[in-house]
Parts: C-alpha cells; structure tokens; sequence
C-alpha cells in the first residue's frame, strides 16, 4: 500500500510541476466534490445529491483552484525575497482583507443563484443576512491557517495545503448556505 501512495505522490509531483495551474484545479475540484458529499450527508440527505456535487467540484475546478494559483504567485511576486514574521503578517493581512471577503460572498452567491437555482432577490436576502456570520468566522478561522501556508509551505503546495483546509472550511459553508427549503424538501 505505501508504495501505491509515494508513486500517486510522485506522479502528483510530476503532474504539478509540469501542469500547475491544471493540477491545482483539478485538485481544488476534487478536495470541493469530497467536502460537497460530507457536507450532504451531515445536512441529512439520504441519496447523494450528483447535480449539486458536479457543481461544487465546479467551483472547486473552474474557480477556487486557479483562484488560489494565482493568488499565491502575486503574493510570492509583491512580497519577492521578503521573509520573516512581519512579511507573513502582510501576506496574511492582504489576503484577509481583499480575497477572503470576496471568496466568501462568491461561493454564497454561487451556492444561491447555480447550485440551489434560487431568484437573485432571495440570494441576495440570504447574502444581507448570513454573510456577516460567515465572515466573521472566517477570520476567526483563515488567518492562523493562511499564518502557518505562508510560514510553512512552499509555494507549489500552498493552494493544496488551501484545498485541504478550505475543504473542511467548505462543509461550513455548504452548510451555512443551505438555504431551510431546501433542507425541508430532502
């Protein structure tokens, strides 16, 4: 069994190397897929809902992934050479305050209008109301994990490390969005 997991590592490695961008989405596409089904099965759905599953790996594939990519290579190239506690503490900072905000209304939005197919005045009455929750959990949450990203990994494996984390983050956020009737109608 090992050796099954360090030749898939390595042909990971091989595949993310020569194709980041495509790598990392594919990656964020799956990680999202896995986080979409956990989070059906904590709401209580009994047959695995496939549409809402393809969407989110969607999300995970089209957006989150190359998203990511490409938010950690401006990041390496703002802060070029800069290392220490005071240049993770800016990384962190400017992520905190322009990509997570964004991030976070995206997916409600996302979840409300492609996933759920609901009238944008509903989305945006479920938006108004939930997102500030949302948000404020999230910074509670997403700078320590962005602090120990920044600090600990390198950079091709920050958006898997993100991928990773977001993936439990997402079952939150899945659940947060779920809109009551849609969890009444399952």
């Amino acid at each position: 069994m090992s050796d099954l997991v360090a030749d898939s590592w390595r042909r990971y490695l091989r595949q993310l190397q020569r194709h980041p961008l495509r790598t990392k989405a594919i990656t964020s596409g799956v990680l999202a897929g896995c986080s979409d089904a956990i989070a059906q099965k904590l709401s209580g759905i009994k047959t695995l809902q496939l549409r809402r599953l393809f969407l989110i790996m969607l999300y995970g594939f089209a957006y989150a992934g190359p998203f990511g990519h490409f938010l950690h290579k401006l990041m390496d190239h703002f802060f070029k050479g800069k290392k220490g506690n005071s240049t993770i503490a800016k990384k962190v900072l400017l992520e905190q305050l322009t990509s997570s905000p964004w991030n976070n209304m995206f997916f409600m939005v996302y979840y409300g209008l492609v996933i759920e197919g609901r009238p944008w005045m509903l989305v945006k009455n479920k938006v108004k109301n939930d997102y500030p929750l949302v948000q404020l959990t999230a910074w509670r949450f997403w700078p320590i994990i962005s602090w120990i990203n920044y600090q600990y990994t390198p950079l091709q494996f920050r958006v898997l490390f993100h991928s990773f984390v977001a993936s439990c983050w997402a079952v939150f956020l899945n659940l947060k969005a779920r809109s009551a009737a849609t969890i009444k109608a399952t």
